[in-house]
C-alpha cells in the first residue's frame, strides 16, 4: 500500500512528535509499504535516512514565519519574532503559515495513497490537509485520512485558545475519517459529535534502542533525571526542589529541557546539585537515564494528557518517582526514593501496546 505521513518534523529533531513520526514511517516501510513523509527539511540532508529507511522525504517548502531548521543555532528573524509576539494567540502565528505549505505540497505531490496520516502539533498541519481535501475531494476519495493528535487543541488545559478556533477545529474534524489520540482519557477533550471518529492509538516506540552492554551501577550520590519541559502552575519543579534543599538531602538532579529558566533560582545557590542540558537524541537520552538511580515524572494536573516520556522511562528499567506538584507533596515517598527504597515506584502496565509494530498495525487497520 501507499502511505503518506504529514508532520512538522522528523528526527534528528528530538521532540516527541518528531520521534512518533519517524518511528511510524520507518515501521511502515519495514512492513513493505511505499512510504512518503512530507515535513520541514530546512538545510538538513535526508539522503542517508532515505537510503536506510526506504522512506521518501518530501519538503513542505520554504517558510517565512516558521523559522525551523535542524540547526538549533539558527536565529529567528526580527519580523518573525514581532509577528509571533503580536499575533500568536489570535491567529496561531507562526504556525498558521503551515496551512499553505501543507496544502501546496499535497497539491503537487499527493496521488492515490491508501492512507494519509497528519500529525499534530502544530494543528495547522491538520488544517492544511482539510483544505486540500475540501478543494480536491476526488484525489482523496480512496484515501483514509487519520488526524493524529498528540495533545488536544481547544480542550488543552495548558493552552487557552480564542473561541473562534473551535469552528476551525470542528471543520477539520468533519473532514477527517478518523481522529487518533494517545490515551482514552483524552477523549473528553474533543467535541462530542466526533466521538465515533476517535480511535485510541498510543505513542509508538522502538523497543530495542539500548545497547546490550548497558548495566546500571548505583551512584555514590542519589541521582535522578527529568526529561521534558516545565510549565508554570502545571508541571513546576519548584515545590519539590524547595523541599529537597530545605531538608538538606544529598542528591544530584539532572534535567534535559527546553525550559531551563524554571531552575535558574535554584542553580544560583545550589548549582553543584543541579545539571541542566538541552534536549539530546533519544538514543543518547535513554543511555543517560539508564545510569540514574531513579527517574522523575511530574504528573499533569489533568487526565487528558499523558507524557510519552513515561514509556522511555520504563524501557530504561529504572524506578519512576511520580509526583503531582499541584497538591501537597508526599514527602515520605520522596525520602524513600532518596534513600534507595523504590517500593512506591510508578509501574507502566501493558507496555507492549506501545511497541511501534503494534501501533503501526492499528493505523493500518483503519484503512477503508
Amino acid at each position: 500500500m501507499k502511505i503518506v505521513v504529514v508532520a512538522f518534523s522528523i528526527l534528528p529533531d528530538p521532540g516527541p512528535r518528531a520521534q512518533r513520526t519517524t518511528e511510524l514511517v520507518k515501521e511502515f516501510a519495514r512492513l513493505g509499504h511505499e512510504v512518503e513523509v512530507y515535513t520541514l527539511t530546512g538545510s538538513y540532508d535526508f539522503s542517508e535516512f532515505e537510503n536506510e529507511s526506504k522512506v521518501k522525504v518530501i519538503s513542505l517548502g520554504k517558510t517565512y514565519l516558521v523559522n525551523f531548521d535542524y540547526d538549533s543555532t539558527k536565529k529567528i528573524p526580527l519580523i518573525a519574532r514581532v509577528l509571533t509576539k503580536v499575533f500568536k494567540n489570535v491567529l496561531e502565528v507562526p504556525y498558521i503559515e503551515l496551512v499553505r505549505n501543507v496544502y501546496h505540497t499535497l497539491k503537487l505531490n499527493f496521488n492515490n495513497a491508501n492512507l494519509l496520516i497528519s500529525i499534530a502539533n502544530p494543528y495547522p498541519i491538520h488544517w492544511g490537509v482539510a483544505l486540500f481535501k475540501q478543494r480536491y475531494p476526488v484525489r482523496m476519495k480512496n484515501t483514509t485520512w487519520v488526524a493524529d493528535c498528540g495533545d488536544p487543541y481547544m480542550g488543552n488545559p495548558f493552552s487557552s485558545k480564542p473561541f473562534y478556533f473551535k469552528y476551525i477545529e470542528k471543520w477539520f474534524c468533519r473532514k477527517a475519517d478518523f481522529i487518533s489520540i494517545p490515551i482514552e482519557e483524552a477523549r473528553n477533550a474533543y467535541y462530542p459529535e466526533f466521538k465515533e471518529k476517535i480511535k485510541v492509538i498510543p505513542q509508538g516506540f522502538n523497543f530495542n534502542p539500548l545497547p546490550k552492554n548497558v548495566v546500571f551501577v548505583k551512584n555514590t550520590i542519589p541521582t535522578f533525571i527529568y526529561a521534558g519541559n516545565f510549565y508554570k502552575k502545571q508541571r513546576d519543579p519548584s515545590i519539590l526542589l524547595e523541599y529537597l534543599f530545605e531538608s538538606k538531602l544529598n542528591f544530584k538532579f539532572i534535567v534535559y529541557t527546553k525550559t531551563p529558566e524554571f531552575l535558574d533560582k535554584f542553580k544560583k545557590y545550589h548549582g553543584n546539585k543541579i545539571e541542566v542540558f538541552d534536549y539530546i537524541s533519544r538514543d543518547k537520552l535513554l543511555i543517560e537515564m539508564s545510569k540514574a538511580d531513579f527517574l522523575l515524572n511530574l504528573e499533569n494536573p489533568t487526565s487528558v494528557q499523558s507524557p510519552s516520556k513515561l514509556i522511555d522511562y520504563a524501557l530504561t528499567n529504572r524506578p519512576i518517582l511520580s509526583i503531582n506538584t499541584n497538591r501537597e507533596l508526599d514527602t515520605e515517598i520522596i525520602n524513600q526514593f532518596i534513600q534507595g527504597n523504590y517500593n512506591n515506584r510508578l509501574v507502566i502496565d501493558n507496555i507492549e501496546r506501545y511497541n511501534i509494530t503494534n501501533v503501526a498495525n492499528q493505523f493500518l487497520e483503519l484503512i477503508n
